[in-house]
C-alpha cells in the first residue's frame, strides 16, 4: 500500500546524541597475520544464478585450511594507497582487530618463532611487523584502535586462571609506537567457549577471566576502555519469533559446543564494563544456511527481516542497563550475515539493512556499529583484492556527509517510510532526514515544507554492485578521485521516492 509522509521541523523532538564514530569496521586478525577466511563468492553466486553448495552438517565445516567454505589468504597490506584512502574517506572511526583468529594469536614482536611457528596452545603468530603495519594504518587514516586479546590453552596453565603476560606485550607495544589501544574486550564472541579448547572451560572460568583481564586493563592501562561482552546469537525474539541469530546458541549446542547466554555471564561477573557490546548479525549467511535462521534473498527488504537490528538494540539495551548503566553500546560485529555474508551481501541489496541498522540503532542508543568488515570477504566495505568501493561503503560515507549526531524522535517504522531524522552533518541549521523505501511495489511520497537537497540511491536490480546517486553510477574516478555526489534540488512539495529506493533529504 502506499504511504505518504510529512517532514515536519516543528514538530522535532531531540532524542539523543550518537557517536560521531558510529559508523566503525573490523579488520580480521587473520588478515593481518595471513591465515584462512570466507572463501570468495563467485560472479554467478553475486548474481544469484548460481547456488552456492551447502554443507549438510556443521560438523563438515573446520576453520583450519582451505575447504569448501574457507580460503587460505597472505597478510592484507595495509600501506595500500587505495585502502588507506577509502578508509580515511568514511570519516572519523574505530578499527577493531579481532575475530576467532585472535583468540589464539601469539604475539611474537622479538622474534623468537623465526619458523613462523606458534608455540604450543597457539595457532598463529603475530610478528612485530605485522602489528605495525596495524598501528601505522590506524594513525595515517586518524582512527581510534580496539582488539581482543588471546584466550587459548597458551595463555594458561593447565586449567588455571589466565595470565597477562602475553596482552602485556602488545598493550606496551603499542602505547610506546605511539599508537595505545583505548578499547579492548577479552576475547570475540566469548560464550562459544568451546573455541578456547581448554577442558571443562565455562562461563564461571570465564568470568573469571574475564575479571582478571578488566583488573589488568584498570591497573595498568587506565586510559583503555574495558568492552564487553562481544556475545553472539542470545535468544532475541520479535512477537515470538526469532530475530537475527537468535536461536543460534541453541543449534551450537546440538553440536556438542559449550555455549552461554550474556545473562549467564552479567549473573557471575564482578567487573561491569565501560562499554557493553554484541555481536549483531540479520541471520547466517548460505555457507552456514545448516545452522537455521537463514534468509532467502526475496525476504530481504521485509519488515521481518530489518527488524532484527532494532529488536537486537533494544534487547541489549536491557542488559548494559543491568551490567552497565549509562555505558555506550557498541555491536563490535554486525554484517547481513554470520559467516562471512550472504552472496548479495557486496550488493546494493544490502544498503537497506546497513542504512536501517544506523538508523534505529541510533534512535535507541548512543553508540558505535563495527562493520565486519572493512575490506575482506563479501561483506567487505572495500572488495579484498582491488579494494574497490562496494555499495555499502558509499551508502556509509553519505551517512556520514549528511546525518548529523543529533538524533530526533520520529514516528515508527512501517513498510516504505523507514525514517530518521538527524541535525545537518555539515553544521548549518536545519534537518537531515533519511527516508527508505523498503517496499518493492509501492512508491512512498514525501511532503517537503520547503525546498530541499535530495540525495537518492537506487540500482538497475537489488544484485547490483553498481549503486546510482540520483541517477549516476557511484565509481571512482581518475586516480581514485570519489566524486562529488552532489544532490538534486526539489521545490516544497510531493517527493515521490519509488520502490525499492532511499533518499536522504536535507531541509
Amino acid at each position: 500500500m502506499p504511504v505518504c509522509i510529512e517532514l515536519d521541523p516543528s514538530k522535532l523532538k531531540e532524542a539523543r546524541t550518537v557517536d560521531e564514530r558510529l559508523v566503525s569496521y573490523n579488520v580480521e586478525m587473520t588478515e593481518v597475520t595471513g591465515g584462512t577466511f570466507w572463501k570468495p563468492y563467485t560472479p554467478g553466486q553475486i548474481a544469484g544464478t548460481e547456488e552456492f553448495p551447502q554443507i549438510k552438517s556443521f560438523a563438515d565445516f573446520s576453520f583450519e585450511g582451505a575447504n569448501t567454505l574457507m580460503e587460505e589468504f597472505p597478510p592484507a597490506n595495509l600501506y595500500n594507497e587505495r585502502l588507506r584512502k577509502l578508509a580515511k574517506e568514511i570519516g572519523p572511526a574505530w578499527v577493531r582487530v579481532s575475530g576467532s583468529w585472535a583468540t589464539d594469536t601469539y604475539y611474537d614482536f622479538d622474534g623468537t618463532c623465526a619458523d613462523g611457528k606458534a608455540p604450543e596452545g597457539f595457532r598463529a603468530v603475530l610478528t612485530r611487523d605485522m602489528w605495525v603495519g596495524v598501528l601505522d594504518f590506524v594513525k595515517a587514516i586518524g582512527a581510534k584502535l580496539m582488539i581482543s586479546v588471546a584466550n587459548c590453552p597458551g595463555t594458561h596453565d593447565g586449567d588455571g586462571p589466565w595470565k597477562s603476560d602475553q596482552a602485556k606485550v602488545i598493550f606496551d607495544f603499542s602505547r610506546d609506537y605511539g599508537v595505545p589501544i583505548e578499547a579492548a574486550e577479552f576475547m570475540n564472541e566469548p560464550n562459544m567457549v568451546s573455541t578456547v579448547k581448554i577442558p571443562g572451560y565455562g562461563v564461571k572460568e570465564y568470568a573469571r577471566d574475564q575479571d582478571l583481564f578488566a583488573r589488568f586493563i584498570r591497573e595498568n592501562y587506565p586510559e583503555c576502555q574495558v568492552v564487553a561482552c562481544s556475545a553472539c546469537g542470545d535468544d532475541v525474539k520479535v512477537d515470538g519469533k526469532s530475530a537475527g541469530v537468535s536461536g543460534v546458541s541453541d543449534m551450537m549446542k546440538q553440536f556438542g559446543m559449550e555455549v552461554f547466554d550474556t545473562d549467564d555471564l552479567i549473573k557471575i561477573a564482578e567487573e561491569a564494563p565501560d562499554v557493553f557490546s554484541y555481536h549483531y548479525y540479520n541471520g547466517i549467511s548460505e555457507r552456514l544456511a545448516v545452522l537455521g535462521v537463514h534468509w532467502d534473498a526475496d525476504k530481504t527488504l521485509s519488515e521481518e527481516y530489518l527488524v532484527a537490528a532494532s529488536a537486537s538494540a533494544n534487547y541489549y539495551a536491557k542488559r548494559r542497563d543491568t551490567w552497565a548503566p549509562g555505558a555506550q553500546m557498541w555491536v563490535t560485529e554486525s554484517g547481513d550475515a554470520g559467516g562471512g555474508g550472504d552472496t548479495w551481501a557486496s550488493t546494493y541489496m544490502d544498503v537497506f539493512r546497513t542504512l536501517n541498522e544506523l538508523g534505529t540503532f541510533s534512535a535507541i542508543t548512543d553508540g558505535v556499529i563495527f562493520h565486519n568488515t572493512l575490506s575482506s570477504s563479501d561483506y567487505g566495505y572495500l572488495d579484498r583484492k582491488t579494494h574497490l568501493p562496494r555499495p555499502n561503503w558509499w551508502a556509509v560515507v553519505l551517512w556520514n556527509r549528511i546525518m548529523g549526531q543529533k538524533v530526533y524522535e520520529t514516528a515508527p517504522v512501517q513498510e516504505g517510510a523507514h525514517v530518521f531524522v538527524h541535525d545537518r552533518a555539515d553544521g548549518k541549521d536545519g534537518y537531515a532526514a533519511l527516508v527508505i523505501n523498503n517496499s518493492k511495489t509501492d512508491a512512498t511520497t514525501v511532503k517537503l515544507p520547503k525546498d530541499a537537497e535530495v540525495y537518492v540511491l537506487s540500482a538497475d536490480t537489488l544484485r547490483a554492485q553498481t549503486m546510482k546517486l540520483n541517477g549516476h553510477d557511484l565509481v571512482l574516478g581518475e586516480n581514485d578521485e570519489v566524486p562529488a555526489m552532489d544532490p538534486v534540488s526539489v521545490p516544497a512539495g510531493d517527493l515521490v521516492v519509488e520502490p525499492a529506493t532511499m533518499a536522504f533529504i536535507v531541509l
